[in-house]
């Protein structure tokens, strides 16, 4: 008994904690408190800090940081993010090349392997016929389908939509053509002369993929048709439209006008170009 009332006496021992200036000893503040208020508090101080050190590293991203463990949630926001990305990335590199293909397009930048005419393939597949066996009953079968397409009256029709002769092209302009389409002078459109501050309207519906100066071509503006189909109006006065744009056949998109280097004159140089080459647009329309 005398132990224990012996412990209870120290920790009901009064303490007096003061806080002292160091030059002049002057007192600042003091607490006085027992021994047991002061381990009571110590301890209770003590499970508060570590409470609130667990909840902090168990909700909060730190625990990732300590713990090295993330969660379900977290890895799938990471793999989205990334897939994004990489989409973004593809993205980025289509544009570039389309862009390139654009610019090379607007400065006249064409392959002429490309303007080359396909080889003909009719020889060669006449020499693979001949190597074949067929059947009886097959060549009843092509001699019924050929028949039939003798009296096929919409057969011409047909073969129209595979290209871009079935599309009802708008003439953008109306006046005398100067010069015409010749691919091996590396002149990719026509020229149409007429008199300034004339309208220039759309030849398709599409969207707008370039508006701008050039050094070269002056005011420009391209039209991204369907089908692979480009428009381009170049030397142009005034520009309508803006890129991205949306515009419908005949609307009126620029000015015709008389700038950049290669110009001689108010007029329109007009191009069509057709799976990334260009074609003669009088075949097309008419002036």
């Amino acid at each position: 008994m005398s132990k224990r009332k012996k412990l209870i006496d120290r920790l009901n021992e009064k303490y007096k904690l003061v806080i002292l200036n160091d030059d002049t000893f002057e007192e600042k503040a003091s607490f006085n408190a027992s021994l047991w208020y002061l381990i009571i508090g110590t301890t209770a101080f003590a499970i508060i800090l570590i409470f609130l050190t667990i909840t902090t590293i168990k909700y909060t991203p730190l625990r990732e940081y300590l713990s090295g463990i993330t969660d379900a949630e977290s890895k799938k926001d990471i793999v989205d993010a990334y897939t994004k990305i990489d989409s973004l990335e593809q993205i980025s590199k289509a544009n570039d090349i389309y862009l390139n293909n654009i610019k090379n397009v607007i400065n006249g930048n064409v392959d002429n392997k490309k303007l080359e005419k396909p080889e003909d393939i009719s020889k060669a597949s006449d020499s693979i016929k001949l190597n074949q066996k067929i059947s009886k009953e097959e060549k009843e079968l092509r001699n019924l389908i050929e028949s039939e397409g003798k009296f096929d009256l919409n057969a011409e029709n047909k073969e129209d939509k595979s290209g871009i002769a079935s599309y009802a092209f708008f003439s953008p302009l109306r006046g005398k053509i100067t010069d015409p389409f010749n691919s091996e002078k590396q002149h990719y459109g026509i020229d149409i002369a007429t008199r300034r501050n004339e309208n220039i309207k759309a030849t398709l519906d599409g969207t707008v993929v370039f508006s701008n100066f050039t050094p070269e071509t002056g005011y420009v503006i391209a039209i991204q048709h369907g089908n692979n189909l480009l428009s381009f109006y170049k030397h142009c006065s005034v520009l309508m439209k803006k890129v991205g744009s949306f515009v419908r056949a005949g609307e009126v998109i620029a000015v015709v006008g008389d700038t950049g280097e290669y110009s001689t004159g108010p007029h329109l140089h007009f191009e069509l170009w057709f799976d990334g080459t260009p074609v003669n647009p009088q075949n097309y329309m008419t002036f």
